[in-house]
């Protein structure tokens, strides 16, 4: 590979990605929204603090009350409850633009103005008549509850800054709305510059304010307006929102200020926009915006619901609202304000301002520090170049290996830092960097080797199996005599009778039924990703395990087995149809360690396994021809593969050549698959522990029990053989019940 094309492309990329991030990508720029919602989700909810509750107006409450909107003299019975319950802010997630009318107001304003046509002049009905206007002027009973509340009542109002939406007003009502705004503006205002004075942020076109008889009784407003970001979702709020050149504060900030005691807010600007915005010794991390991250503490329903009818009728819990911000608003479906969050995709916007609150109040806040553009372009850069210029001299696993570090060491650590620290980082940029240039060089790298892989594989796959190839593309270095040793397992099959076959057919059927059978049985074994070791005559060995890494290796060979027997099925139907003679193989599978790779000579080498366990696995498959089966596993197989398969325990036995006795077991089908045989298992097996016990009468009756489920089973056969010679030549007290094979 010519490192400087490599150097020359790996630059290319890396400043392209340092010129998106400059200039801003508004398609990456969302991915990056998205992985901060999966931040959150990453870190999962947490507890919130003991300052913000909720009283929502729900469904139980619209059952009980009546459909919204309600008489205000209801919110002045909340707002009474409220303060009476020891809430020290009550702050309205609701605005009351209008003057609220009802008939029985409207009825005694007609009756006082008929009093004053007819020249009816009484001051007791003139009393009668106030008194009665008095209680059904329900602005008047909201602002005397307001007015009376040991609770600090913050209103609720919302700004408007589409043209569209003040359209129909005319000169006179926008004058009025001008001049009667309802919030106090932020007083303390510091300007860094001249130039700082000419900074807007979020102007405002007019505001949606409360009546004056409301606003006269509070004295304290803030806006609840919510910006979503480009993809919908919240995850910023405005702290300020600028208007007639003076900037006013939120719902949750005036709320926060009212619950510490009316503190000093305080807005420093600069040339670029907002710099800090202070609540007493408390910094406000916002962007030039002054827009606030909100840290979400959870899905909707993290802050304590309580619902409106439940406090007014009084089934709260006690100390429910003592000393807490209660937020006012509604969360009934088809009335309240539904927004999309981290967490959820249908949360209150009412919930929102108590995440914020809270956020203030434990000064628990997300933010990015000035710092934070810096360490992005250099964490883009340190990416790219570390990626581009290590990668080439790295083999593919390490190259792998590499990218893994770098992608999810980035991961790992801009989350902690998120979750601990509460920096947000950029993560996509950096990462893109590491995938594109990664693809980039990976991508030259097959184009300029290919030509020479293509060479090696048209060199060796007439030798070796496909997998074995790839394997070597991937090593070259085990293009070597000498091998690795591992667990694996192995499969030996072999055809019954074949020697007496031969000779009885014509050669050219006898290799034409051959070779039908063994590539039937060679796409099994491809089937399950073995590698065909070699064809001994008319036996298949196949190995699991190797060259790749399977580990479920053991389960693969058994799967293969029974998948051989019921391709041999068919086979034998098809056979016998044809009047060909019928064949049937033994199968025999082992698992254990065993030495893997190229054995031979320099110049000519074969990929195979060598061990004593190969061995056994040879010797098993002959074992079948002893007890009448067809595919004979292994107990260390039989370990790995019991939950997964129906075993029958067949003996223990002394293969011929080896010390140690093995036990060996029947493989009889899938725990999935149906079969008759399974049937005879439990018994086979208690008549096995009694066979070992020298219990013979009881071993006898239950391999007989087995005889009459299966009659032709050749183990119980041969075990009421063994029993009749066991009684006439009784085996020792140190009989271990081990049989001895004396051929292979």
């Amino acid at each position: 590979m010519k490192r400087h094309y490599v150097v020359a492309l790996v630059l290319f990329l890396t400043g392209l990605m340092l010129l998106f991030y400059l200039t801003g990508n508004s398609f990456l720029d969302r991915i990056e929204l998205k992985s901060l919602d999966v931040r959150f989700l990453t870190r999962g909810p947490e507890p919130p603090g003991p300052f913000a509750v909720l009283a929502t107006i729900d469904e139980k409450s619209l059952d009980e009350i009546g459909k919204w909107p309600w008489p205000r003299a209801r919110i002045g019975a909340l707002v009474d409850r409220l303060s009476e319950e020891g809430a020290r802010v009550i702050a309205m997630d609701i605005v009351f633009s209008e003057p609220d009318e009802n008939n029985n107001l409207k009825f005694v304003d007609s009756l006082q103005e008929e009093t004053t046509i007819l020249g009816l002049k009484s001051p007791k009905l003139d009393s009668f008549l106030e008194k009665a206007r008095a209680e059904a002027d329900n602005d008047r009973i909201l602002a005397a509850a307001i007015s009376r509340s040991k609770a600090t009542v913050v209103l609720g109002y919302f700004f408007h800054f589409s043209q569209k939406e003040i359209a129909h007003l005319n000169e006179t009502e926008l004058a009025r709305r001008r001049s009667n705004i309802g919030a106090n503006p932020v007083k303390l205002v510091q300007f860094t510059s001249p130039a700082a004075q000419r900074v807007k942020v979020f102007e405002a076109l007019l505001p949606e304010s409360n009546i004056e008889k409301l606003v006269r009784a509070s004295r304290i407003a803030g806006y609840y307006n919510i910006f979503p970001d480009i993809d919908g979702t919240v995850r910023w709020i405005p702290m300020v929102i600028s208007y007639q050149d003076r900037f006013y504060p939120s719902l949750a900030l005036e709320a926060v200020r009212s619950y510490v005691g009316n503190i000093p807010l305080q807005v420093r600007v600069a040339d670029h926009g907002i710099d800090t915005i202070q609540l007493g010794p408390v910094t406000i991390p916002t962007d030039e915006m002054g827009r606030m991250f909100i840290n979400f503490r959870g899905g909707p329903r993290t802050f304590p619901h309580y619902s409106v009818a439940d406090i007014i009728a009084g089934r709260t819990p006690v100390d429910a609202f003592r000393d807490r911000i209660v937020f006012v608003g509604s969360t009934a479906i088809g009335v309240y304000d539904l927004r999309v969050t981290p967490f959820s995709t249908v949360f209150p916007g009412l919930e929102v301002h108590a995440n914020v609150a809270d956020n203030i109040l434990r000064q628990t806040f997300l933010f990015r520090p000035g710092w934070a553009a810096l360490f992005d372009l250099a964490a883009i850069l340190l990416m790219g170049v570390v990626t581009g210029l290590v990668l080439p001299r790295l083999r593919v696993f390490f190259s792998v290996l590499l990218i893994g570090v770098l992608f999810f060491g980035y991961l790992v650590m801009s989350q902690a830092i998120f979750v601990r620290q509460g920096v947000w980082l950029n993560a996509v940029y950096p990462l893109l960097t590491v995938v594109i240039v990664y693809t980039a060089v990976t991508l030259y790298r097959y184009i300029v080797e290919e030509r020479e892989k293509r060479k090696i594989r048209g060199a060796f796959s007439f030798y070796v199996t496909p997998s074995v190839v790839n394997e070597m593309l991937k090593n070259p270095e085990k293009l070597k005599l000498g091998g690795d040793k591992k667990e694996l397992s192995v499969l030996f099959s072999d055809i019954r009778g074949f020697t007496t076959l031969a000779e009885e057919m014509e050669p050219e059927t006898l290799v034409n039924l051959l070779n039908e059978y063994l590539t039937d049985m060679t796409n099994v074994v491809f089937e399950f990703d073995g590698l065909l070791d070699k064809y001994i005559g008319d036996a298949v060995m196949a190995v699991f395990g190797a060259p790749l890494e399977q580990t479920d290796h053991p389960r693969r060979a058994c799967r293969t087995a029974l998948k051989m027997l019921e391709r041999l099925s068919k086979m034998q139907q098809k056979w016998e149809a044809e009047g060909t003679p019928r064949l049937d193989i033994g199968i025999g599978i082992n698992t254990g360690p065993m030495v893997v790779g190229n054995m031979g000579s320099e110049r000519r080498f074969d990929y195979t396994v060598m061990g004593d366990s190969v061995n056994l696995a040879s010797r098993l498959e002959g074992i079948n021809k002893e007890y009448g089966t067809r595919v004979v596993i292994s107990e260390f197989t039989h370990n790995k593969v019991k939950d997964d398969f129906f075993c029958r325990e067949l003996d223990a036995v002394r293969v011929k050549g080896k010390a140690r006795p093995v036990k060996i077991f029947e493989l009889v089908a899938l725990r999935s698959d149906e079969d008759p045989r399974t049937e005879i298992i439990e018994p086979f097996t208690q008549a096995l522990l009694y066979y070992r016990g020298q219990e013979w009468d009881k071993a006898e009756e239950k391999f007989h029990e087995v005889l009459r489920k299966i009659p032709e089973d050749v183990a119980a056969q041969l075990y009421l053989q063994r029993i009749a010679n066991l009684r006439e030549e009784p085996p020792g007290p140190e009989w271990d019940g081990v049989f001895t094979m004396k051929r292979k």
